[in-house]
């Protein structure tokens, strides 16, 4: 019986956000998004009386500030998240990955939102690109926003992991429109990627913010997968013809860096502790990982075959 916004609320992962709150017994959903149509969209599919829309860009402190009113929970899930998009335009991508991320926890508690959960991504760990960088950004903001809230109820805390299947920009969908070349383009025969479905994002992101206390780096203990597996699993026999990795890109990606390791714990999944907790006094229950631990998508110990990546898809 609570009302929950989300941020972005029109993409992927916050339609099947949606999709799975309609399910609950929410009070109230709130759709904040830039996309009339896409709203529209929602409106059509779904038609629950509790389903809220509200058109507004989290550039807009005003229009988060009204957004917010009455709301309990909020996943904040706007970003521009294309690497090339925002290496092109920077300024935009600082402007709604950063400064909106500061206005959401602005508005968030300066309306007694109690619990925001904020969605980064594997490349905000030692960032390569403009995106990545915005997103450690977010983080860092997210963790501080407890200190901004003080004695206030309103606690922050972030969720990371790696590629969604399916989502919007995803390269499935790229691989699959060059099925009728009989060519498959691929960036280095050794490239990895963590993997994670729509399904378990959402499943992941509703648990972090049932349990979180405010200021944790919540990662999920995810399957890695090979780039060349996956062209296979979707054009089975095409020739790979490989373009070299292009800028911004990893080879592989890292969920966990050694210097987070010393304050993380394992309860299931990873949890980054904030340095500084001062606004809590909990101490959360979990095996501390070992010195120089990492958690990379080339040395993960759980791995999908090309038959996995085929069901999946």
């Amino acid at each position: 019986m609570k009302t929950i916004l989300i941020t972005g609320g029109t993409g992927s992962l916050g339609h099947k956000l949606v999709e799975w709150l309609l399910k609950s017994k929410a009070y109230k959903i709130v759709v904040f998004s830039r996309d009339e149509l896409k709203q529209f969209e929602m409106a059509q599919e779904f038609r629950d009386e509790r389903l809220r829309f509200f058109i507004g860009d989290v550039r807009d402190r005003e229009r988060l500030d009204r957004a917010f009113d009455g709301v309990d929970y909020i996943i904040h899930a706007a970003a521009l998240k294309q690497v090339p998009a925002c290496e092109y335009n920077p300024f935009e991508a600082v402007k709604t990955n950063i400064i909106g991320a500061q206005n959401v926890i602005e508005a968030a508690i300066d309306r007694g939102v109690k619990k925001i959960v904020g969605i980064s991504t594997d490349k905000a760990a030692q960032p390569l690109n403009l995106y990545g960088a915005t997103k450690a950004c977010l983080e860092k903001l997210f963790v501080a926003g407890n200190s901004y809230s003080g004695a206030k109820a309103t606690r922050f805390s972030v969720v990371r992991y790696g590629n969604v299947v399916g989502s919007r920009g995803s390269v499935i969908p790229f691989f699959k429109s060059l099925a009728h070349t009989g060519k498959i383009p691929i960036t280095h025969p050794g490239m990895t990627r963590f993997w994670i479905t729509l399904d378990e994002a959402v499943k992941f992101v509703f648990g972090c913010l049932n349990c979180m206390d405010g200021g944790e780096v919540f990662v999920p203990k995810i399957p890695s997968m090979r780039i060349v597996d996956l062209a296979e699993a979707i054009c089975p026999g095409y020739e790979q013809e490989i373009i070299g990795i292009r800028p911004g890109e990893k080879l592989h990606e890292l969920l966990l860096t050694k210097d987070e390791a010393r304050r993380t714990i394992d309860n299931g999944c990873y949890i980054i502790q904030p340095e500084f907790p001062w606004w809590t006094e909990e101490k959360r229950e979990g095996k501390k990982v070992p010195e120089g631990f990492e958690y990379c998508s080339g040395t993960n110990n759980m791995w999908l075959s090309v038959e996995e990546l085929r069901r999946l898809i």
